[in-house]
């Protein structure tokens, strides 16, 4: 079977954003896996209007058809999933409602309160809904952990259990991908 596709999202267009780190961080890390071709999508190459809102220009609309087109090139999807206010980023939600996942696997890797872990657990429900499939295991980035990155100089490597989740993350993101990409080949 060919290399799956695997697309790393980075889920918020910030100002100073943090999401470059575990974006960087994960494509690498999935990247050095032989069953994956990564690429990173940033989403803010892609400014959109939100989902159904009447004063989108052409532009906009432009601009979710060459998303949603992209999208259809992976296998897989890995987002970076910021959490502010116990959900995930307005501009990560409005992505994912523009986009196309069906029958394809998600994985996310979460930063923030609690690790991100509200944030992603509202977009697993999401997901459902889309017709994709969530992997068990997910990454999450505590606030202690986000400032030795940030304001430190530390790498995410340096954290075993990241390391740990990372890849137990990838070995499911694999499996799900190479079963959904089989059944959609049928």
């Amino acid at each position: 079977m060919n290399k799956l596709k695997i697309a790393v999202i980075v889920g918020s267009t910030r100002i100073r954003r943090f999401a470059d780190h575990p974006a960087k961080w994960i494509a690498e890390i999935a990247a050095q896996r032989p069953e994956f071709e990564v690429e990173v999508l940033d989403l803010l190459d892609y400014p959109m209007a939100f989902f159904g809102e009447a004063r989108a220009v052409e532009a906009e609309s432009e601009t979710a058809e060459r998303w949603k087109k992209k999208l259809r090139e992976f296998d897989g999807f890995i987002f970076t999933v910021a959490e502010y206010n116990h959900g995930p980023t307005a501009v990560l939600k409005n992505a994912i409602d523009l986009g196309d996942f069906i029958q394809k696997p998600v994985a996310f890797v979460g930063y923030g309160g609690v690790g991100g872990a509200r944030a992603v657990e509202q977009l697993r429900l999401v997901f459902v809904e889309m017709g994709a499939a969530s992997v068990k295991t997910g990454v999450h980035i505590s606030f202690p952990e986000y400032l030795a990155v940030a304001k430190e100089g530390k790498s995410l490597s340096d954290y075993p259990h990241l390391v740990e989740a990372a890849k137990n993350q990838l070995d499911q993101l694999a499996w799900w991908g190479k079963a959904l990409k089989a059944a959609r080949s049928q």
